[in-house]
């Protein structure tokens, strides 16, 4: 029977400069020797190839969702954007009823939520579409009930 072993190590990258990295100034003996004498499978981990945008690091629960899966994930900020482009989420039924439910009576809409630009849990754009439909359907009384990271 053919045996093998998964092993993740959360927050270690490979990369061949030294300067500014731990993992290649550290002293690592078994791991260097795991590495050089076992199967080893490199994994990008970052941008479409763990169902993120280009550029966008992925973190440890993207990068556990999508080994899990035994796929690419598209994650919620892709998703999004996704339903942003197709005006999905302009369309979207519950949306609308919330907005005409405010204009109907004069009401003041209410929006909680994390505003971040890092797109891990939230991104400010998503926010900023969701102030402009709800301005486009004549929502105009908004407060903001933010919530920050960092």
């Amino acid at each position: 029977m053919l045996k093998f072993m998964l092993i993740i190590l959360d927050g270690f990258g490979l990369r061949e400069e030294r300067e500014g990295n731990a993992v290649a100034q550290a002293n690592t003996p078994n791991l260097d020797q795991m590495l050089s004498e076992c199967p080893v499978s490199n994994i990008e981990t970052s941008g479409r190839s763990v169902g993120l945008p280009d550029g966008i690091m992925g973190n440890s629960e993207v990068g556990h969702m999508n080994i899990g899966a035994g796929r690419i994930v598209k994650q919620d900020l892709v998703r999004i954007n996704d339903d942003i482009l197709s005006d999905k989420l302009r369309n979207n039924s519950k949306l609308q009823a919330i907005f005409q439910h405010v204009e109907k009576n004069d009401s003041t809409l209410h929006l909680i939520g994390l505003i971040s630009d890092g797109g891990v849990h939230s991104h400010l754009d998503h926010f900023q579409y969701i102030l402009d439909v709800a301005r486009g359907s004549n929502v105009y009384k908004i407060a903001l009930h933010v919530l920050t990271d960092g």
